[in-house]
């Protein structure tokens, strides 16, 4: 397994050298003889379990929902539309508050002990969702995983960020990403494979009880991982930030770079004004803006509602039960190709061209999948021409929008209030998710199919967005960002 998770996260830049000799503060003395590179593939992997745990609470929702449906007698909870709605947008608004109250603590504490509480709060809360013995509980227990997931989705790409160098960002970060969708992949086939396999009362409780495996990974993996470098600089460490960086860097010289820069930003933080003022300027409210569109654009691409309800779309077109759980791990293969690519594209084309190409698709995509549940009979065909729209939606979603939207997060907002603005950003992000969660099986059963033409006319909105406001951040260090940002807004 180890040796597999090394090929996907290794990038051909990723070539071992012979360690830094110097070592760092007390905490970092058991990765003193580990090299550069090896060092940064182990905090990728270590952050990213948070990406899988997240990928794996999102996925497993969708296998779990049709026997969750079930009468209590048959092992499920008896939900309608309405409950079914809300089971799984509590999670999403769990998630909503976790992206902003991480914000705040990663900034204070630190990224790197944020990770440790959250993965607690994974492990807690997956236990309450296998448990539950009601539908009030299974929506305070998915709540509490939502703050996990949605500290996560704050956290760790910011981490990531931190310790990878500018050449290295965007692939690096992209990783994050690609857990997600392999955990979600990983929910639809133990979904599909236990549904074939195990027929006992209450199924959904063990596919659920699984999400608490990521959260013990990422607890004990936290003890193996420097604290962010950058986080240390914000906070006037500098010896230690560079001893951490040395260990990050193959050249010296390129540590000593980093930390230069860092020192130069600080000087300059010294005479701008405190975080608070920072807060009121117009060019940081514009980020903060910018970013809020961004999650508003990711979400009602209504990518969630596939995510969350494919299995019931399926059968809705005459689809059985474990027929609809096997195709929906289409969507999970087809994400995670499509964020190998993304990883690629990423490196070679601009964060704008990227999403305009994705967003033009989703359009094109969502129109179709529309037109065929309203115009073509209810037969077999059907189920297979709205599955492969389904599968080229997500093609371009998973390769063009979210690796870009999670890497603009990581980008797009100033070191003094980074972790405050991305949790912003992200809860925002998060609660339009919710509203999608929330309000798609209930449209889907009092407007029907045209729903989806409602998705394609947003997101037109949304490509006019993109192409008016967003700069692009390529090729920059995250202080060059910073710098070009306020001086173009």
């Amino acid at each position: 397994m180890y040796v597999l998770a090394r090929r996907w996260f290794q990038a051909k830049d990723f070539r071992f050298m012979s360690s830094s000799s110097t070592t760092a503060a007390a905490d970092t003395q058991g990765r003193q003889n580990a090299s550069p590179n090896r060092l940064i593939f182990i905090s990728v992997l270590v952050a990213t379990m948070g990406a899988l745990a997240f990928g794996y609470d999102t996925g497993i929702i969708a296998g779990a929902l049709p026997f969750m449906t079930l009468p209590a007698d048959q092992g499920g909870l008896g939900l309608n539309a309405y409950s079914e709605g809300m089971i799984t947008a509590s999670l999403i608004v769990g998630a909503a508050f976790g992206s902003l109250a991480s914000g705040y603590i990663s900034d204070r504490f630190g990224r790197r002990l944020t990770l440790r509480l959250l993965s607690v709060l994974f492990i807690a809360g997956a236990l309450g969702t296998a448990i539950a013995p009601s539908i009030p509980f299974m929506v305070a227990a998915r709540f509490l995983l939502g703050i996990a997931v949605g500290g996560g989705s704050a956290t760790v790409p910011v981490f990531i960020a931190e310790i990878a160098g500018p050449s290295r960002r965007a692939r690096l970060v992209s990783r994050n990403e690609l857990m997600i969708v392999s955990g979600q992949l990983l929910a639809y086939v133990l979904s599909a494979v236990m549904a074939a396999l195990l027929h006992t009362p209450g199924i959904w409780r063990y596919m659920l009880a699984i999400a608490m495996v990521p959260g013990v990974l990422l607890l004990i993996g936290t003890f193996f991982v420097p604290p962010s470098p950058r986080w240390l600089a914000s906070k006037g460490r500098f010896d230690e930030a560079q001893d951490v960086l040395e260990q990050l860097r193959s050249n010296k010289n390129d540590a000593q770079r980093e930390v230069d820069e860092m020192k130069a930003q600080d000087e300059q933080a010294r005479n701008r004004p405190k975080a608070k003022e920072l807060l009121r300027q117009r060019w940081v409210i514009k980020l903060l803006l910018i970013g809020i569109g961004l999650g508003f654009t990711a979400q009602l691409t209504g990518v969630n509602a596939f995510m969350y309800y494919t299995p019931i779309i399926l059968k809705n077109t005459g689809m059985g039960t474990n027929a609809a759980l096997t195709a929906t791990i289409g969507n999970g293969v087809v994400s995670v190709i499509a964020t190998l690519l993304g990883i690629w594209a990423i490196g070679r084309y601009g964060r704008r061209h990227l999403l305009m190409t994705g967003l033009v698709m989703v359009i094109l995509m969502q129109a179709a999948l529309g037109c065929v549940l309203q115009f073509m009979p209810q037969n077999l065909t059907q189920s297979y021409t709205a599955l492969a729209c389904i599968l080229v939606f997500l093609l371009f979603m998973q390769m063009c929008i979210s690796p870009v939207y999670w890497l603009l997060m990581s980008e797009l907002f100033p070191m003094q209030v980074r972790g405050l603005l991305t949790g912003t950003a992200v809860s925002m992000q998060w609660l339009f998710n919710a509203s999608v969660a929330f309000t798609f099986p209930i449209a889907v059963d009092t407007i029907g199919n045209p729903t989806f033409f409602i998705f394609a006319a947003i997101n037109v909105g949304s490509l006019i967005f993109v192409f008016l406001c967003l700069p692009e951040t390529k090729g920059k260090s995250l202080e060059q960002i910073e710098k070009h940002l306020k001086k173009e807004l």
